[in-house]
């Protein structure tokens, strides 16, 4: 949503700068239509882009971060979401329906860590063990699981990998929900204290009322 409302920021002022860049060449300074929408175009990019940089210091300032630790945390989450495609389509291949609900609450709960992360980057750093670790352990054991799922014929032996992996994966999940819980922990605690406000001034005014 942010992104969009910077993006017709933006726009907005290339836009203005267009119009306001051709009027003043073609009535002001006597230029030809075609020089004066010329110098528009060119006036309308430099303040798009201008815009664009002065947003994009807004923002890295509101996220308290450099331009080479947003750069780092891109990559990162970048990395990630083409993983959460491959667990994506991994999670639904599996056909076994006692592991439906679970599958989808991971994958519920992995795209809202990368989507809060995604939004605000400065999170990332609560979240290093999901991007690092956690997440490339799901999508290989997913990945694997729904392979030796898909497989005619079931051994003994395999029956038991399906299993064990099975609850490696219940495991992970449960890890998935510590990670979510990591980067949220910052709202949490805000979240309690405005309660605790929130109670001692309903007390106070009880008190106040008898």
């Amino acid at each position: 949503m942010k992104q969009t409302l910077n993006f017709l920021i933006q726009s907005f002022t290339g836009f203005v700068a267009t119009t306001t860049t051709w009027t003043v060449a073609m009535i002001g300074f006597d230029q030809s239509f075609l020089m004066s929408s010329l110098y528009a175009i060119g006036g309308g990019i430099t303040a798009f882009f201008l815009a664009k940089g002065i947003t994009f210091t807004m923002f890295l300032k509101q996220n308290q971060l450099s331009r080479k630790e947003y750069r780092y945390i891109k990559h990162h989450v970048k990395d990630a979401n083409i993983k959460i495609k491959r667990l994506r389509k991994a999670l639904f291949t599996i056909r076994n329906v006692s592991s439906i609900k679970q599958n989808v609450e991971i994958y519920r709960v992995v795209t809202k860590i990368y989507s809060i992360t995604k939004k605000e980057p400065k999170r990332f750093y609560l979240a290093e063990s999901f991007y690092y670790s956690h997440l490339d352990s799901l999508v290989e054991l997913s990945e694997r699981y729904a392979f030796l799922a898909s497989q005619p014929k079931k051994n003994v032996e395999l029956a038991s990998s399906l299993s064990e992996t099975r609850q490696t994966i219940s495991s992970l999940a449960d890890t998935l929900e510590k990670d979510l819980h990591d980067i949220l922990s910052k709202d949490i605690n805000q979240l309690h204290f405005e309660l605790d406000v929130a109670k001692l001034s309903i007390d106070k005014s009880m008190k106040n009322n008898k």
